[in-house]
């Protein structure tokens, strides 16, 4: 069974950078959608960013202009560029794919049918970031 991998996280202060990789999605050049999820200790998970295979990307409000999503397609390797990172973002950030037409659904939409879930998971890397 197809298994993504997360990388990346680690510890940082406040303000610092981190840059998340996934692999492992059985998606290249095909109709894809990929997200970042993360969930907080004590919260629901929650989409941090989607990224469709016509390169559009959508963020929550809570990282947009932070974080960006990109997708190096030669490497079919899967970023999440976190910058001025806050302590409120610490949390487990899972990557996720599934082979959607574009555009990927809306962030708010996502899980909650399982028509908008996706059928491929990583197990997720901790991001701490405190002082």
């Amino acid at each position: 069974q197809v298994q993504l991998a997360e990388s990346g996280g680690g510890s940082v202060e406040p303000g610092r950078s981190l840059r998340l990789s996934c692999t492992g999605s059985p998606y290249r050049s095909s109709s894809h959608c990929l997200a970042w999820f993360r969930r907080a200790p004590g919260k629901e998970r929650e989409a941090v960013a989607t990224l469709d295979s016509r390169g559009t990307a959508n963020y929550a409000d809570s990282v947009k202009g932070r974080f960006t999503i990109s997708k190096d397609n030669a490497k079919n390797i899967l970023y999440l560029q976190m910058n001025d990172l806050k302590p409120e973002d610490t949390a487990i950030y899972t990557c996720a794919a599934e082979g959607w037409l574009p555009p990927c659904p809306p962030l708010g939409q996502l899980g909650l049918t399982p028509r908008t879930d996706f059928g491929y998971w990583g197990r997720g890397t901790q991001v701490t970031v405190s002082s």
